[in-house]
């Protein structure tokens, strides 16, 4: 019995995670239509339905669970494969510090991917403030840093500036439906002082005279989105790290809550360091492939 495709696995993966048709699309430079398509075609080989679709996206069926773990397994060990006839494997220890912004209810997944795709490579994760991953960027406390910036700023010299990964627009954010009771002086959910969107928000709200107090202050994302769920204010967050419960406010919230236009968020690799090994460039290389 023939097997199931790797590229109707690899959209049916794509979709999976991104929870919807559209989503994925842009993912894997497809159509619309042709992701469904590819979709439609498993679904036949798999004799059953892999996902359901409505309003909110696609949700995988109890089969679709199933399968795909599988997918997963399979799409790495095809990779795998492909990289070591190439020569192309990674092989030793790399100290990776990722900014707690970068695609919070993903990034797990992605190292796990990475772990499964290169399994002499022995990754070590810390999860770490922009502010503080740019403060020791010429230290020894990580060989590659992921850190968050406004889209266009950049370092002091031309030569500071790494290589992008991703943009993601920036939100004002609250539990959804809780907008229409925000009023001033609004109460702001933010990281600590140190974290460099606390800042950027609270200097923008005063530079536009907008009347605020900080009510809830979170030690990383996960508890800046737990307050933000439970209703205690309004944020600003970056698109990946809006999950369920809450929402980013509607335009008419905004222009009644005087707020102002947000930019986009960068997420970008560090520059290499003076005298980065060859282990370390190919890494670099290959976290910027995997993860934008």
């Amino acid at each position: 019995m023939r097997g199931f495709e790797t590229d109707q696995l690899r959209t049916f993966v794509a979709v999976a995670e991104s929870g919807s048709l559209s989503a994925a699309a842009p993912r894997l430079f497809l159509s619309q239509s042709s992701v469904s398509e590819q979709l439609r075609k498993l679904e036949e080989r798999a004799g059953m339905p892999l996902l359901t679709r409505g309003r909110h996206g696609a949700a995988l069926t109890a089969a679709g669970s199933r399968l795909l773990e599988h997918a997963r397994q399979i799409l790495a060990l095809n990779e795998r494969a492909l990289q070591e006839l190439r020569g192309h494997t990674l092989e030793g220890e790399l100290r990776l510090a990722v900014t707690d912004y970068f695609r919070p209810a993903e990034i797990a997944g992605m190292l796990r991917r990475l772990r499964e795709l290169y399994p002499f490579l022995r990754l070590h994760v810390t999860v770490m403030k922009s502010a503080a991953i740019d403060a020791a960027a010429d230290m020894d406390a990580f060989d590659i840093g992921l850190s968050m910036r406004l889209a266009g700023e950049r370092g002091q010299a031309a030569g500071r500036q790494g290589t992008v990964l991703r943009r993601e627009p920036l939100a004002w954010v609250a539990a959804e439906h809780e907008g229409g009771a925000l009023s001033a002086p609004l109460p702001l959910v933010l990281l600590p002082d140190t974290c460099s969107l606390h800042q950027f928000v609270v200097q923008l709200l005063k530079r536009k005279r907008v009347s605020f107090d900080i009510a809830h202050s979170a030690s990383g994302v996960a508890g800046l989105y737990l307050a933000l769920a439970a209703g205690l204010g309004l944020s600003c967050l970056n698109a990946s790290a809006i999950g369920p419960g809450v929402a980013a406010l509607d335009a008419a919230t905004v222009r009644r809550l005087g707020l102002p236009a947000l930019p986009e968020a960068e997420f970008f690799l560090l520059p290499p360091k003076q005298g980065e090994s060859a282990f370390i460039e190919a890494a670099r290389a290959t976290l910027a492939e995997k993860l934008g």
